[in-house]
């Protein structure tokens, strides 16, 4: 666990201890969604996963959006998601894989939030993201080879978030109380 964000408390603090959102970055299926439920409830506050949202907006799946669009379109929607998000105060956001991989995104994270990048194993992303065939940059592909590559190209970018967890094959309330133990939550 590591600390690399200088945010200061702006004197605005709800009662879940938070003044700004938080925001779970890190590769498809390191856990954001659940993570992010268990830390909402335990903070008191929303949950909301900007991939569910994305697609009632777009009133389609995140694959039908890829294969209509492509992904330059989808990570634009992404970005405006986001920003909507974020600008409605304390939440916690769990975003896709590749949203903080945005510049755009990124710095609208970066700027108005807590970004935690929660990591794992290729072993337990790969065990993860087998048990579902929903994920357009993995459809018939090999998960391990895929998720490699990813890993090697955005790791660099994730370790650009204020905090940084390791998930592991254990509970997800397990990282849940790293992330707790990290954010600098106000009283």
């Amino acid at each position: 666990m590591t600390s690399a964000g200088n945010h200061q408390h702006s004197g605005q603090a709800k009662q879940s201890g938070l003044d700004r959102p938080v925001v779970l970055v890190g590769m498809m299926g390191v856990g954001k969604s659940t993570v992010g439920r268990i830390l909402a409830t335990q903070l008191g506050v929303p949950f909301i996963d900007t991939d569910e949202e994305i697609e009632r907006a777009a009133g389609m799946t995140i694959s039908e959006i890829f294969e209509k669009f492509g992904e330059d379109y989808f990570r634009d929607g992404e970005r405006r998601v986001i920003a909507r998000l974020i600008g409605e105060g304390p939440k916690v956001i769990a975003t896709g894989g590749g949203a903080f991989i945005n510049d755009a995104t990124r710095a609208l994270i970066k700027d108005s939030t807590y970004s935690v990048w929660i990591d794992a194993d290729i072993n337990v992303l790969v065990a993860r993201v087998s048990r579902r065939n929903h994920r357009p940059l993995l459809i018939g592909k090999d998960p391990r080879v895929v998720l490699s590559g990813l890993i090697e190209r955005r790791s660099p970018v994730y370790a650009l978030a204020d905090y940084h967890v390791r998930s592991d094959s254990a509970p997800h309330a397990r990282t849940v109380e790293q992330i707790l133990k990290v954010l600098p939550l106000c009283p």
